[in-house]
């Protein structure tokens, strides 16, 4: 074998050898794709984290208003308190007035049996002396209306006082068909907070008494023993059939107030509107029309 024919034969063998090493080997990876594969994998790491602190945000947003749902609770629970407690100091209030005034009757009386006297030598001064007597206990009602925590309250102590007024005026014609003392029953029920007694008591009392001098006054609580358990739609009719049902009576001011306070509370603003601007229309001057006009302006100022 010449030389040049061995070398052709070495190099065919590196060649072949080269041919097989290369079938063996395995394809070396993309660095593009790594690189891709590595950002995926770091992206999807990145959002759970977001997640997990979405998650732990909303969680926390919850749990804040959570308890900022327990403090309003509890400002509407001590407001309720707060809210009962006035109730029951008015309420206490009307009983010191109620004595006040029953002492006025006793006087009223006294001055009643002098009239008396007057009456059988053809004087007239019996009446006025009764009329007197009614007055005076106005007046004393008048400067002795409680002050109140609201409106509603306010409207009460002024409608106690006229009641107690028109007691002492209409004692002498009651007392003779034995209702003073049931209605007195019944009022007592209300001063001591027991508004479901009360409201029985009432209505027991119109259905035994319904000509009585009283019935005006019995109408109104109802109504009232109603408004403060809020029950408004009740509330409104009762305080309703004082006005259709008793219209000369004085009670008919404080009932127009509440039955407009019936329809601030029911959300009847327009009707609310008209029946408060009608008392402070007819009764200038009155205590229910002082009270219907802060309520007007009140609703004018929440309306803007």
């Amino acid at each position: 074998m010449t030389r040049r024919a061995a070398t052709a034969a070495l190099v065919a063998c590196a060649g072949a050898a080269a041919l097989a090493g290369c079938a063996t080997s395995p394809p070396q990876p993309d660095p593009v794709q790594l690189q891709l594969a590595d950002l995926g994998t770091r992206l999807t790491r990145v959002e759970r984290v977001v997640d997990n602190r979405s998650l732990l945000d909303l969680s926390n947003q919850l749990e804040a208003t959570r308890a900022d749902q327990r403090t309003l609770h509890n400002e509407i629970d001590e407001l309720r308190h707060r809210l009962d407690q006035e109730r029951k100091r008015d309420l206490a209030q009307y009983a010191d007035l109620d004595a006040r005034l029953k002492k006025l009757e006793a006087e009223q009386g006294a001055v009643g049996g002098a009239a008396g006297a007057a009456d059988q030598s053809g004087s007239p001064t019996g009446a006025g002396s009764a009329t007197g007597g009614g007055s005076a206990a106005s007046d004393q009602s008048a400067a002795s209306e409680p002050s109140a925590g609201s409106d509603q309250s306010a409207g009460a102590g002024q409608s106690a006082a006229s009641d107690q007024s028109a007691s002492a005026g209409g004692a002498a014609s009651s007392a003779a068909g034995g209702d003073q003392a049931a209605y007195q029953a019944a009022f007592d029920q209300l001063k001591s907070g027991d508004y479901t007694k009360a409201s029985t008591a009432f209505k027991r009392f119109l259905a035994d008494h319904p000509n009585s001098d009283y019935a005006p006054n019995a109408q109104y609580w109802i109504g009232w023993t109603y408004y403060v358990n809020r029950e408004f739609e009740p509330a409104l009719h009762a305080f309703q059939a004082v006005v259709d049902d008793y219209s000369t009576s004085t009670k008919v001011p404080d009932a127009m107030l509440n039955v407009g306070y019936c329809e601030v509370e029911l959300k009847h603003p327009a009707e609310a509107k008209r029946v408060l601007g009608e008392v402070v229309a007819k009764y200038p001057g009155t205590s229910a029309a002082r009270l219907a006009a802060k309520r007007l302006a009140e609703m004018r100022a929440e309306s803007r």
